[in-house]
């Protein structure tokens, strides 16, 4: 980008940029997208980290319900988890009846520390088997209503008895904001910390702010845009010395070297630099294990085991904010009871959460329908807890928002009992 593509009126930026953001073509692909709304007030509760698990994950060898015996290892004759036995490829035991997939080792350690709460047998009640409904679905928090237009995080950040006027208030690690942080209140996406200060583009950097100062040079701009373009100023100088001062996890923590893993390092390092950080999303793909899923070893293993270090390392990098912090997975549905013919598992209902944090009553919550043929939901496990019961038990409970029939309207949430009172 030459210095002359960037010359440009106030006209034209407010044409390119708009009254309710600057996520606009004057900005380089490479710079994270940003929206921002002036607000006052920081947030109570916890901040909330919410992975969303894209594909459709394989709960039922995710947490796999050894107790079941036969209803589960007849229809699963390749790619099954055999039972505890204190081997490589056992299952990790919870409770007697479930175990963790033996790549969640760390999972598993985090769940006797009593920080891990297992929630089975959850999901959304719309039956849609299609990636794209049931991911919007989920999201949007108002499943089977194609209308909703906003995302159930947006909602609770537009409910919440507070305003926070950090532009780090929610981020969606990628290239696009999710579908859950979309609506009125501006969210960022965030590609990368290093973004800022990658490849030699610090003389891009230097001539776009250069120009924007042109442009909004007033010390204390009242003007919408001038407001805006002086959070950006603000945000980028923040960015900026976060990336140029490197980042060291603590307590021996070891992120894996994936697109996972360092996004989850970046949000610790935002949680750590105290800049206004509520909510954090993050993606991890690669669930639709149609062909050759693998048992305790394979194609679903490397990525358990991706999401097992990185939630791991997470954990430990945050020993002294455990009580701050609560981590929610989720995948928009389970896959089948029945392995198929080609070693995988097609798109099914039911599934398994996790919610990792301090303050919790870890363990496994799950009102087990069975795999009997008669407890099935036309050949899947049956959904018997709703995935909002769950978000809705952390938002009142941890983030401190009382909204949520504001959040997931026409809905009656029952609690699950996972969390220890602030």
């Amino acid at each position: 980008m030459a210095a002359t593509q960037l010359k440009t009126s106030r006209r034209d930026f407010a044409r390119l940029a708009g009254v309710i953001g600057l996520n606009s073509a004057l900005f380089p692909r490479w710079m994270p997208r940003m929206a921002f709304r002036p607000q006052q007030q920081n947030a109570p509760g916890d901040i909330l980290v919410v992975i969303f698990q894209r594909g459709g994950m394989d709960g039922l060898n995710v947490v796999v319900p050894y107790g079941e015996g036969s209803a589960y290892y007849d229809r699963r004759p390749t790619i099954a988890i055999p039972e505890p036995d204190g081997g490589d490829n056992a299952a990790l035991d919870l409770d007697g009846f479930f175990g963790l997939h033996p790549a969640l080792r760390p999972l598993h350690e985090i769940y006797q520390a009593g920080h891990l709460a297992v929630i089975h047998a959850a999901g959304s009640p719309d039956p849609s088997r299609s990636h794209f409904d049931a991911m919007e679905f989920m999201e949007r928090g108002t499943p089977g209503e194609k209308l909703t237009s906003t995302g159930w995080i947006n909602r609770h950040l537009q409910t919440s008895a507070w305003q926070n006027d950090s532009p780090f208030r929610a981020i969606g690690m990628g290239t696009i904001v999710p579908t859950s942080l979309r609506g009125p209140v501006s969210a960022l996406s965030l590609q990368s910390i290093a973004d800022f200060h990658l490849s030699g583009r610090d003389d891009q950097l230097a001539v776009l702010q250069r120009t924007l100062a042109s442009l909004y040079h007033v010390p204390a701009p009242v003007d919408v845009l001038g407001i805006q373009a002086a959070e950006v100023f603000a945000s980028s100088d923040i960015l900026i010395r976060l990336a140029q001062s490197g980042y060291e996890a603590e307590y021996g923590a070891e992120y894996p070297n994936s697109d996972f893993g360092q996004g989850l390092q970046q949000v610790a390092q935002l949680i750590k630099a105290h800049v206004g950080l509520e909510v954090a999303c993050l993606d991890i793909g690669g669930w639709d294990t149609h062909e050759d899923q693998g048992s305790a070893n394979g194609q679903m293993a490397s990525l358990l085991d991706d999401l097992a270090r990185g939630l791991g390392a997470f954990y430990a990098d945050l020993q002294d904010y455990r009580n701050e912090v609560t981590v929610v997975t989720m995948s928009e549905f389970g896959r089948r009871a029945e392995e198929n013919a080609s070693a995988g598992t097609d798109h099914g209902h039911g599934n398994c959460m996790f919610v990792m944090g301090g303050g919790l009553n870890g363990g496994v919550y799950a009102r087990w329908p069975g795999l009997s043929d008669d407890a099935l939901d036309d050949g899947d496990l049956a959904i018997t807890t709703d995935y909002r019961d769950v978000l809705a038990e952390v938002l009142a409970g941890r983030v401190l928002n009382p909204a949520v029939d504001q959040i997931f309207p026409n809905f009656t949430p029952t609690p699950q009992g996972i969390l220890v009172p602030r």
